[in-house]
C-alpha cells in the first residue's frame, strides 16, 4: 500500500492511495500522525482497508510528508555508493579520512525539522553559504524495536520505503567538520510522496534512483550499488543501539551531486528538483 498524510479542505488527513483516489482513514486533530502512529503500535497497512472511509481525488488533495514529525532525527548514511565516495572524496568538502570509499557505514543524523513533504519549498536562502546541494535517496522506515539484528533478519524490521532528498549546504557541511549543521537545515529533507510497504517491493535491490534538476539527469544508479546495503546498516545500527518502530534511514546518494561538477551545480532561487525510484513515487521540490 502507498500510505499518504495530507492537506484536504483546511484540515489534515492520512489514507492510502488507490489508483487516482485517496481512501480516508484518519481526519482531526491527530491525522497528521496516523501513518507514524501505525508503524509504531505494530499495525498492518492492511487493516486501514476496513476502515477506509470517504474517497477524494489525488490530485484534489496536497500531499505532505507521509510521516510529518518523526519522534527522533532521520538516519542517514554518507559515501554509500562508490562512485559518490569517489567524487565527493575529491571534492575538497569531504572531512571523513583519508580513504574515499569508506570501510564502516558513516552515520550522521538529520534533524526532524528539516522534513517537508512533495511540492513545498526547499528554502536555499536559510544557507548563507550560498552552497545548496542536492542529494535523492532511498529511506527505510523500521517496523519494530530492533537491537542486535543479524543482516539474515533485518528485512524482517522493515515496514517500507520513502523517497528522501538528503538536501545539503557543502560548505557548512566542511566549515563545521561534521555534517548535522549542514544537512538540517529548516525544509531540507523532502521526503515523500508516499510511504510504500515492503510488501509491495519484491526486490528492493533491483530499484532504480533517478535525480532530475530542471528536468535534466544528474543522478542514476540501482539500490543494488550501494557498499553497505540494507542489512549491513540495519545490523551495524542495532549492533549497539535500539532502533524504535518510526525510525528512518536514509541510505544514501550516489554519483552526480552538485559538487561532482567542476564548476559545482548547486541549486538556486527558480530550480526545481526531482527524486524517482521505481515503484516508491516521485518526489519534486522547487528551490525558493
Amino acid at each position: 500500500m502507498k500510505l499518504v498524510t495530507f492537506e484536504t479542505n483546511g484540515g489534515i488527513a492520512a489514507g492510502y492511495v488507490d489508483g487516482s483516489e485517496v481512501v480516508v482513514c484518519a481526519e482531526g486533530q491527530d491525522a497528521g500522525n496516523a501513518v507514524r502512529t501505525l508503524v509504531e503500535t505494530g499495525g498492518s497497512a492492511a487493516d486501514w482497508k476496513t476502515r477506509g472511509g470517504r474517497r477524494l481525488p489525488l490530485s484534489d488533495v496536497r500531499l505532505t510528508a507521509p510521516i510529518p514529525a518523526p519522534l527522533r532525527d532521520i538516519f542517514c548514511v554518507g559515501k554509500n555508493y562508490y562512485e559518490h565516495a569517489r567524487e565527493f572524496h575529491s571534492s575538497g568538502f569531504d572531512s571523513t579520512g583519508k580513504e574515499a570509499a569508506p570501510s564502516h557505514p558513516i552515520i550522521f543524523t538529520k534533524a526532524t525539522t528539516s522534513i517537508v513533504g512533495p511540492g513545498d519549498a526547499v528554502k536555499a536562502s536559510l544557507d548563507p553559504t550560498h552552497t545548496v546541494d542536492y542529494e535523492g535517496e532511498l529511506g527505510v522506515v523500521i517496523n519494530r524495536r530492533a537491537f542486535n539484528v543479524s543482516k539474515a533478519d533485518a528485512y524482517d524490521c522493515v515496514f517500507g520505503y520513502v523517497v528522501i532528498n538528503d538536501v545539503t549546504s557543502r560548505e557548512l557541511q566542511r566549515r563545521h567538520n561534521q555534517w548535522v549543521i549542514g544537512k538540517g537545515i529548516d525544509t531540507f529533507c523532502p521526503m515523500g510522496p508516499w510511504l510504500v510497504t515492503a510488501d509491495e517491493v519484491s526486490d528492493v535491490d533491483a530499484l532504480e534512483l533517478v535525480t532530475r534538476v530542471n528536468g535534466e539527469v544528474r543522478q542514476q544508479a540501482k539500490v543494488a550499488d550501494l557498499i553497505f546495503d540494507i542489512p549491513t546498516l540495519i545490523e551495524t545500527l542495532t549492533a549497539t543501539m535500539t532502533l524504535l518502530p518510526g525510525d528512518i534511514i536514509a541510505t544514501g546518494t550516489p554519483a552526480g551531486v552538485g559538487i561532482g561538477f567542476d564548476p559545482p551545480k548547486y541549486l538556486v532561487k527558480g530550480d526545481t528538483v526531482s527524486v524517482s525510484i521505481t515503484g516508491l513515487g516521485d518526489l519534486e521540490n522547487p528551490i525558493d
